[in-house]
């Protein structure tokens, strides 16, 4: 055989086995789900606030870092207010209702923002922007976890994480260019497809909430939706230090989009370098994001949490080496890693947590982690850069990481093994007083908080061969 041959035959074996894996990463998951990873994708090429706001404050309108930072706590602040209230608002309205309420508002409130002057106009359009682009994450975590099989839940959030990463590659850098000519521009761009997404979701995504059926479903549903109530998410020892400690790793990765482009700017860069820079995020997430999910979906998740966090705190620290744009480039890949890992594995194990006819007020909750990280991660970065220099906000950074770590090490020591099978073991058919149902038979869970009755995920198109899995309750999970 000829080593030109010998080379063809390498390069079809390797092309084949991509094309397999790429296929295997896809396939087998509902339709609604797909339609609901192209809204999160439409919404994200048109990001633009978040990203930019920092820059546009002290570079365009000529605001010291300290009220970029308020302003953006502001923006914070109102995804706080919103994180809970919409989590009810999913669970009692629905999915379907609560992202069409919080697209609508958020497309009016971001062109609004674009027209704003006076200071404090822009704090106060900021803060109903954060309520308003916040409130639809409960109800689209509530939704991937209604439709999606538990076995496929990882690989569908980190498939939506990649669809928010891919947008944002192509946004961030693009964004970056329009923002040296017109920052307006940017905030219509947004609000115009906001909307988009917003039509999206009427057309083509039905109600996903689950539903309960049968003789005791009146009574049992009332016990069910006491018992999943905010008090007793608060009650939740387990699932609160998970959210506490997405607290401090969120705290971290919010450097990104308030910290990093207010170093930049202090070193001489502008607004298309951090553009290019913070692009190597996405573009990253949207390279390694499938083939990394493959590697880990079978591996602890307590460990991947722990080494994760860790990576995420030095990743920064290494910003404070950072004098040129490859190297600031070069430590946004270095986070990037953790972020790959930590974001779909955490939102998973939220999903794990939480009972079935609470998943909108858990997911509302572990939303408020973010948002409270993101209220105070301007504070942070501002005054530290202020008072101290950008080099301590990085040695901070590296701190919050070893913390998390080692938080969640003392927390998972007392959790049993994610993968004992009595975890997912499935109860007998026909136990239990209620069977809770979805749009399509069923929305899996793995506790039913108080009923002890989980559904039957709804079958999965492109899979017949395979039979829908039955997940029991599990108190000890």
């Amino acid at each position: 055989m000829s080593v030109s041959t010998s080379v063809t035959t390498t390069i079809a074996v390797r092309v084949a086995a991509l094309r397999r894996a790429a296929r295997e990463s896809v396939s087998g998951l509902p339709r609604e789900f797909w339609w609901l990873w192209t809204s999160t994708l439409v919404n994200r090429l048109g990001a633009f606030v978040a990203t930019f706001m920092a820059l546009y404050l002290t570079l365009d309108r000529g605001y010291s870092a300290s009220y970029a930072g308020l302003v953006a706590s502001l923006h914070g602040l109102g995804g706080v207010v919103s994180s809970l209230g919409a989590g009810v608002l999913t669970d009692r309205l629905g999915r379907r209702p609560t992202l069409l309420v919080a697209q609508v508002s958020t497309a009016a409130s971001v062109a609004l923002l674009g027209f704003m002057r006076d200071p404090v106009a822009i704090a106060a359009v900021a803060f109903l922007v954060g309520m308003a682009s916040n409130a639809s994450r409960p109800a689209v975590q509530a939704m991937i976890a209604d439709i999606v099989r538990p076995e496929d839940r990882l690989r569908a959030f980190s498939l939506n994480f990649w669809a928010i990463n891919l947008g944002f590659a192509v946004s961030a850098a693009g964004a970056g260019f329009i923002a040296q000519y017109s920052y307006l521009a940017g905030f219509l761009g947004e609000a115009a497809l906001t909307l988009v997404c917003a039509v999206v979701v009427f057309l083509k995504l039905p109600e996903s909430r689950p539903a309960c059926t049968g003789p005791a479903s009146a009574s049992s549903s009332a016990d069910a939706g006491a018992e999943a109530g905010l008090g007793a998410v608060l009650r939740d020892g387990r699932f609160m230090s998970v959210v506490g400690l997405s607290f401090v790793v969120a705290l971290i990765f919010q450097q990104g989009y308030v910290g990093l482009p207010v170093a930049m700017g202090a070193d001489g860069f502008d607004s298309a370098d951090y553009g290019v820079a913070i692009a190597v995020n996405g573009a990253l997430i949207v390279v390694l994001q499938i083939p990394v999910t493959r590697f880990i979906q079978h591996r602890d998740p307590r460990h991947l949490l722990i080494g994760s966090s860790i990576l995420a705190g030095y990743g920064f620290g290494l910003t404070a080496f950072a004098g040129s744009l490859g190297v600031y480039a070069l430590t946004v890949a270095v986070w990037t890693l953790a972020e790959i890992v930590n974001a779909p594995t955490q939102t998973g194990l939220v999903v794990r947590l939480s009972p079935l006819h609470g998943r909108g007020r858990y997911q509302g909750m572990y939303t408020m982690s973010w948002s409270a990280a993101a209220l105070v991660a301007p504070l942070m970065s501002g005054f530290v850069i202020d008072r101290f220099g950008a080099n301590w906000l990085w040695g901070a950074c590296a701190v919050l990481g070893t913390a998390a770590g080692l938080g969640y090490w003392l927390l998972v020591r007392g959790l049993s093994d994610p993968s004992d099978p009595e975890i997912d073991k499935a109860p007998e058919v026909g136990k239990g007083p209620e069977v809770c149902e979805g749009p399509e038979k069923g929305a899996g869970s793995e506790k039913d908080a108080g009923v002890g009755v989980v559904a039957d995920p709804p079958k999965t198109r492109g899979r017949a061969d395979e039979a829908p899995a039955i997940m029991a309750a599990n108190p000890d999970l």
